[in-house]
């Protein structure tokens, strides 16, 4: 097999293990203490020993509460294929009690091989799944409601969380009810009648630690060793990917990364742009440049461009108008800036270029055309560009990027003042 062609089938492989949940959380299942343990452990139990069960599973988004969850299934269904059934509800689709009720119903004939009224009441549809829950726990087959967006079916009545956990208070039903949510409190939100029985567990997903996202990089980037590559390749990839782990820019660029963001839906974002940067004609190996690279794209910002399009004069206003928001001088207008820049230009007048006024009036405008700074008024209140109010729209750490990119027009001494 030629290098080109194994960096290609590299290339897929890779793009098809990031776009697999169930690949990627995998990396992270064999730890004692995780999420996936205690969860599977929980299912497990409720299955073998015929006992109802609810849990919460609540984090940010991002954090593999769904895909976690998926893994479990998946491994609970492999193991005992007979005796578990799956119902998915989503609060975005379902927040509706009816309509929650008449899903139920139909993914309950779906998997049972019955008739589905698409007439049938929403009080049909309720007895229709108490009557499941006790023909399965008879039959000795689990249940399990799988409810994304927990917190959505709270809302109203909660009429479908209230009949669902009352019937599994029966001895002859046999369920688990496993509800998802980026809201913590999601539990309190839940009416009185509807928390005491509800059994309060609960699983807190966190983002990965430093640790965990050694791991997954190192599970999602490294070629197996009993595939259909050429040896050498593989042993040569593995190794590149090592050392651009264990790279010092590599380490800031995810640190970034994780400041900016840190859920694992961004850092697979992140992996996908630089795996789509890896050049397989020439270099046919990931390299520290395609991180770069991603991560530049990543935080590529609107505003970045127009900063760079700048003069002299317009970084001039803009360093002016940033000492006014640091003075805590919440309002100003052109004028304002005019004096700073005054104060500017008679503390350093060997620095600072003295510019007429109406140039600075110019470059003020120019800037408001590309969007680095708004009026707050509108313009038939106060007609006077001078004399209206304006608001800087660029953040201290652009604008320091920018003076840093242009350091060779613009003295170091005015780039300075921008942190005094």
């Amino acid at each position: 097999m030629e290098l080109s062609k194994a960096a290609e089938k590299a290339l897929i492989l890779l793009r098809s293990r990031i776009c697999n949940p169930n690949f990627v959380f995998s990396a992270l299942s064999d730890k004692p203490d995780s999420n996936y343990s205690k969860l599977k452990f929980l299912l497990s139990s409720s299955v073998t020993e015929s006992c109802n069960n609810s849990v919460l599973l609540l984090g940010p988004r991002g954090c593999g509460k769904i895909p976690v969850l998926e893994l479990v299934l998946q491994d609970l269904q492999s193991e005992h294929p007979e005796t578990v059934s799956v119902v998915r509800l989503n609060g975005i689709l379902h927040s509706d009690d009816n309509y929650a009720l008449k899903e139920i119903a139909r993914q309950l004939c779906l998997e049972h091989d019955l008739e589905f009224s698409k007439m049938a009441s929403s009080d049909d549809n309720s007895q229709f799944m108490i009557a499941m829950l006790q023909k399965c726990g008879l039959d000795h087959r689990t249940l399990i409601f799988v409810l994304d967006e927990f917190d959505l079916f709270t809302q109203g009545k909660q009429r479908l969380l209230y009949c669902l956990l009352d019937a599994m208070q029966s001895v002859m039903s046999q369920a688990v009810v496993v509800g998802s949510s980026c809201r913590l409190d999601a539990d309190q939100l839940l009416e009185k009648r509807v928390r005491s029985r509800f059994s309060h567990r609960k699983l807190l997903f966190l983002p990965p630690s430093k640790e965990d996202i050694q791991i997954l990089l190192e599970h999602i980037l490294s070629l197996p060793a009993d595939s259909n590559f050429p040896h050498d390749y593989v042993v040569e990839f593995n190794e590149k990917i090592r050392s651009i782990l264990g790279d010092q820019r590599c380490k800031a660029i995810l640190t970034k990364l994780s400041d900016a963001d840190s859920s694992v839906n961004n850092l697979l974002s992140f992996l996908f742009r630089s795996i789509c940067n890896m050049d397989i004609k020439e270099s046919r190996f990931l390299s520290t440049k395609n991180f770069e690279t991603a991560s530049k794209s990543i935080h590529q910002q609107p505003k970045r461009e127009s900063l760079q399009d700048c003069s002299i004069l317009e970084h001039y206003i803009l360093v002016c108008m940033k000492r006014l928001e640091t003075k805590e001088q919440n309002s100003y207008n052109f004028n304002s800036v005019m004096k700073e820049y005054k104060v500017i230009h008679d503390a350093f007048p060997i620095y600072v270029t003295h510019y007429e006024r109406d140039r600075c009036l110019m470059a003020f405008e120019h800037l408001e055309q590309h969007g680095l700074i708004s009026f707050e008024d509108v313009r038939g209140q106060n007609p006077s560009v001078q004399f209206r109010s304006v608001k800087l729209l660029v953040s201290s750490h652009q604008l320091q990027e920018s003076l840093n990119a242009n350091s060779s027009s613009i003295p170091g001494k005015i780039r300075t003042l921008l942190m005094s």
